[in-house]
């Protein structure tokens, strides 16, 4: 059964979906705005998978952590393995994320962190429903560890339990650089949806970022939904 996609994007109209590359605040930012709107926050990686119904015959990327022997294989795939398992389990993950959605979204609305392929979210979700983040690949290698997320904590420790930590860490490093390469990051800047970049990872504009993303998403009361001409907007997050 294929379902028609007004049809989802009708039922999904009090979703607002923040994605884009790693380190581009986009965490950071659908938490801030769930707090601060009372908006239903789905996290990064938030379960939306139904206990019994995945197996790794009909999701192999999204069951490799079943199928997996241990970490240090986990860790030191090579990076173009890694890059593949990213984005072909992010269209795995598409159709639980959009049912699940479906499912909470009904009475109110919903700020979602989410791998969502471009293509996918633009048959799905309209212009000021979706804001996409970016960070320059060299800012997102150099800071992936460099913040207070246990995921990432969890997986430093990992790399520094592996048999050569030195070049697990090299490894993973060059995977994390190949996903949010500068193919990657075109393909963000050519979708048509509205950006916000960062380019320092210092100063914090934390604040002012929150203020553009509830304007976009017609938060605020004297907000409008901004025009397309805004696509490409640096801000630094």
């Amino acid at each position: 059964m294929e379902i028609n996609n007004s049809l989802i994007k009708h039922y999904l109209k009090n979703v607002m979906f923040i994605t884009g590359t790693a380190y581009a605040g986009k965490s950071t930012m659908a938490k801030m705005l769930a707090e601060k709107y009372n908006l239903i926050h789905c996290g990064e990686n938030y379960n939306c998978i139904p206990d019994g119904i995945v197996t790794p015959d009909k999701y192999p990327n999204i069951c490799y952590f079943q199928t997996m022997k241990n970490w240090s294989e986990f860790l030191n795939r090579p990076p173009e393995v890694y890059e593949n398992w990213i984005y072909s389990g992010s269209r795995e993950l598409a159709e639980f994320e959009i049912t699940y959605l479906l499912h909470i979204s009904k009475f109110q609305r919903v700020i979602v962190d989410t791998n969502i392929p471009p293509d996918i979210l633009k048959k799905i979700a309209d212009y000021n429903q979706v804001a996409v983040m970016l960070c320059p690949a060299s800012m997102s290698v150099e800071n992936f560890f460099n913040r207070d997320d246990s995921d990432k904590v969890f997986l430093y420790e990992q790399i520094m339990k592996t048999a050569n930590p030195e070049r697990t860490l090299k490894n993973f490093n060059e995977a994390i650089a190949l996903i949010n390469s500068q193919e990657h990051y075109d393909k963000w800047t050519d979708s048509g949806f509205f950006t916000v970049v960062r380019k320092d990872a210092t100063t914090d504009t934390k604040l002012e970022t929150l203020e553009i993303l509830a304007q976009h998403f017609g938060l605020t009361a004297e907000s409008k939904p901004w025009d397309k001409e805004h696509t490409g907007n640096d801000v630094n997050p």
